[in-house]
């Protein structure tokens, strides 16, 4: 049965450390490495290496700012939390505002993905079909979700390290798109390919939306998060590198799927099976990981009244948050069938800065006793965030101002419905 939160329906704490690191790690490998270089390249061009490197510098302070608040606060819900014990109501519900709307269109998005190449042409019912099928696996338990986050990060990886021994290990790549001094894309093509290389890294909030049902938080977060950004970093840079020495700048701007063309361009062609499996596979990981952190973020905001607190329920035996998931599944499902999301991973991205920018303001709050990272990691952050989101095509720029716009509107005229009733 499903109650409502209380002393006998709390998230249980499961998860060890490399429990955690296989939900961040899933969220991170998803299905953006499969297709982000193409556009990244498009606007850095040689320096597409470089945006990587600045993109992973804004993610670990993201990140370390992230692990700093979690131990202070282990609870689900992640800078939701944070921001409102440390900045207050409004920025707290603005952070989960713009988690919840930028996270359940990148579900669309990742559901889509993989649908895209599981079954061509078949998107949006394969789609749901997938939704449905992930909602109900993580009504079982956050372990299952775990386990099968591990299973597919083993295979997604095998993939990514059998493209980059193809393409450094042949004859076909060319260090030479890789001199930064043959072209400088200006700032804004670097700092526009950074904010759409920042999309792929950031899983690592997953980490921390589960700090409820994570086994001593304070030091399995920080650890987790550590882990997992230094390495999927490695791996970002290696297949980036690898992509842009074989096929060069103009051929990957203009791919839809370069790791496919790389393969097939080294000799190769009888990986492209493998890796459009491996594609499918991380889309299908993202798309779970995302289902488990949006809904605990919901459930967050639920149990304090920003949304129907009927969200709030947590299932007495397995301690997840059904209601919240089934929420969010209907919502995603809704999306896949009607919505048209061409622009959902600028979107999405423009939400994800938009919440860690508030992380990183919530860290600066930290005092000295709480171990509060050193100042230079918070402020690097924020202003990495504002710099990066600023920087996406002006598109998702607007409308994801506009929406998050939207939410502190309602957030502002519940508050003055209260205090005129009060």
């Amino acid at each position: 049965m499903t109650t409502s939160s209380g002393s006998q329906a709390k998230p249980r704490r499961v998860l060890g450390t490399a429990d955690a690191i296989a939900i961040g790690a899933g969220a991170m490998v998803g299905a953006g490495v499969f297709v982000v270089f193409g556009p990244a390249a498009a606007e850095a061009g040689a320096w597409m290496p470089v945006a990587v490197l600045i993109a992973a510098v804004v993610a670990y302070c993201n990140a370390t700012s992230s692990a700093r608040l979690a131990a202070r606060h282990p609870q689900s819900g992640g800078t939701y939390v944070y921001g409102r014990e440390r900045l207050g109501d409004l920025w707290g519900y603005i952070a989960g505002w713009a988690f919840v709307v930028g996270k359940t269109a990148s579900c669309a998005a990742m559901a889509l993905t993989f649908a895209a190449y599981a079954l061509p042409g078949w998107e949006r019912p394969v789609a749901v079909a997938a939704v449905v099928a992930l909602t109900a696996m993580n009504h079982r338990g956050v372990r299952m979700a775990a386990w099968l986050s591990r299973v597919l990060l083993a295979c997604v990886l095998a993939v990514l390290a059998a493209v980059v021994a193809v393409a450094l290990g042949g004859g076909e790549a060319d260090p030479a798109e890789v001199a930064v001094s043959s072209h400088w894309p200006g700032f804004f093509g670097l700092l526009g390919a950074a904010g759409m290389l920042f999309f792929a890294f950031a899983g690592y909030a997953r980490i921390a939306t589960l700090g409820g049902e994570v086994r001593d938080p304070r030091t399995t977060i920080p650890r987790a998060i550590t882990i997992t950004v230094a390495g999927v970093f490695v791996v970002y840079f290696l297949v980036g590198v690898s992509v842009l020495t074989v096929l060069g700048r103009r051929t990957l701007a203009a791919s839809s799927t370069p790791l496919i063309d790389t393969v097939v361009a080294t000799g190769w062609p009888q990986l492209a099976p493998a890796v459009a499996a491996g594609a499918a596979l991380a889309s299908l990981g993202a798309l779970l990981s995302l289902i488990l952190g949006v809904s605990r973020t919901v459930s967050a905001m639920s149990a304090d009244g920003h949304l129907p607190r009927y969200l709030a329920g947590v299932h007495q035996r397995t301690g997840v948050p059904q209601r919240a998931e089934t929420a969010v599944a209907v919502v995603v499902c809704a999306l896949v069938l009607f919505a048209d999301l061409r622009g959902a991973i600028g979107f999405s991205a423009f939400g994800v800065l938009a919440y860690y920018a508030i992380t990183n303001a919530s860290a600066l709050r930290l005092g000295p006793e709480e171990n509060r990272p050193l100042l230079l990691v918070p402020v690097t952050g924020l202003a990495g965030c504002v710099v990066l989101a600023l920087s996406l095509p002006l598109p998702s720029v607007v409308s994801g101002a506009a929406v998050i716009a939207i939410g502190a509107g309602i957030w502002l005229a519940r508050r003055a419905a209260e205090a005129r009733r009060g």
